[in-house]
């Protein structure tokens, strides 16, 4: 085996695709509940009623599934009803996005703001005072002012805004990606333009499925291999991966006798995942503590001799926390407010290079994610967008 790793797809039941991430050993799993309104899909919508007081509108897109548009994504909103001035009403029939998955008591959220993501670029409906095109941030600006300056995108970016992802970094030939901005730019207009022809509740786009975008998501060069024993998953990566130029080979497992799910040990792996303890090579260990307000991390020393030079042994133990609490916020799917207690250092220093690491980890996270700073108890507040449900809110879905 390689130095790289597996993305293996496995069914947990029929709610739930469990995609695990594997080197040496299991890193992380993402559990995925299947859903017949999932993120990226578009539908027409119909609004039940405005409420002001909170800035927003609830949007019904079928079978009595609620929504929550935010007003404030609604000024470009294209109502197919009657002609738009600007103010959204009840029984209004809009065309609109969904965003965010149902967590908890909250509904799903959507916006009027469309847009289509490839695998380079996210074409958007509407980018308002933003520039027609924008560059990831954890480009370089070299690359930036590159993408900025082709001609090509600036003809497209005068229908549409354009932001090109982090994966187009690593193209040496523009091509594939002015390629596939004008052809999600086409596709997205005609989504608006045959929207008064349909009828209300229809969905007018559904996106790929959420595996086919963990795949389109994950840093796909650190892997050598997609391993799935599901043949409608086989066929779909084969006919999606090749559209979004993503080449790592993927494999059909068979074996009757040993299921890839025992094989990965991937309930084993859950039950990991849903403790309150992680345990650190050097003997140190977390806790991670979900609360309602906010998700508390306490990085301990455990077994580990701190030996004579006691300061350069909590650095490094806090260097092994801060790349497995990365790798736990994105396996469990933590996200909102995040408290993390290192264990103490007298070295400001040293915090200050704890800080500018925590936020080198979070950078390679699909969500964003990042380091405020730290509090005035010595506390590191990290922020990560919601965007679904945790680990353990889909498990107790089941």
């Amino acid at each position: 085996m390689s130095n790289k790793g597996k993305i293996l797809i496995v069914k947990l039941n029929d709610r739930l695709l469990s995609m695990l991430i594997r080197d040496n050993r299991i890193r992380s799993i993402e559990v995925q509940k299947q859903s017949e309104y999932a993120v990226g899909n578009i539908y027409i919508g119909k609004v039940r009623n405005i409420s002001e007081n909170i800035g927003a509108a609830f949007v019904n897109l079928g079978q009595n599934y609620l929504t929550f548009l935010p007003l404030a994504e609604s000024r470009h909103a294209i109502v197919t009803n009657r002609v738009y001035d600007g103010k959204l009403k009840a029984e209004d029939e809009i065309l609109v996005q969904i965003v965010k998955e149902p967590m908890k008591t909250k509904q799903a959220g959507v916006t009027a703001n469309l847009s289509l993501s490839g695998n380079y670029v996210v074409v958007k409906a509407n980018g308002g005072r933003m520039a027609p095109i924008q560059v990831s941030s954890k480009l370089s600006r070299k690359q930036r002012n590159r993408f900025t300056a082709l001609e090509a995108l600036q003809e497209i970016g005068k229908h549409c805004q354009i932001v090109v992802r982090t994966n187009a970094g690593g193209l040496e030939d523009e091509t594939p990606l002015v390629e596939e901005a004008a052809g999600l730019a086409k596709e997205l207009a005609h989504i608006m333009q045959i929207a008064d022809k349909r009828t209300c509740y229809s969905c007018l786009h559904t996106a790929a499925p959420d595996y086919v975008r963990f795949i389109q998501n994950a840093y796909t060069t650190e892997y050598d291999e997609i391993v799935t024993d599901l043949p409608e998953v086989y066929r779909i990566l084969q006919e999606e991966l090749p559209k979004m130029r993503l080449f790592v080979p993927i494999r059909l497992y068979e074996d009757a006798l040993l299921p890839l799910y025992k094989l990965y040990a991937v309930e084993s792996r859950l039950q990991e995942l849903l403790d309150r303890k992680v345990w650190l090579k050097s003997g140190g260990y977390l806790v991670i503590e979900p609360t309602e307000a906010l998700i508390s991390i306490d990085v301990n020393t455990g077994k580990c001799d701190r030996g004579h030079n006691k300061e350069e042994t909590t650095f490094k133990i806090n260097r092994e926390a801060a790349e497995m609490i990365a790798l736990q916020l994105r396996a469990r799917n933590l996200s909102g407010m995040i408290l993390v207690d290192f264990i103490n250092m007298k070295d400001k220093e040293r915090e200050r290079q704890l800080i500018e690491y925590m936020r080198s980890l979070l950078q390679k996270d699909s969500i964003p994610a990042d380091v405020v700073d730290m509090t005035g108890l010595g506390l590191m507040e990290i922020t990560r967008k919601k965007v679904r449900p945790s680990l353990a809110e889909q498990m107790r879905q089941i």
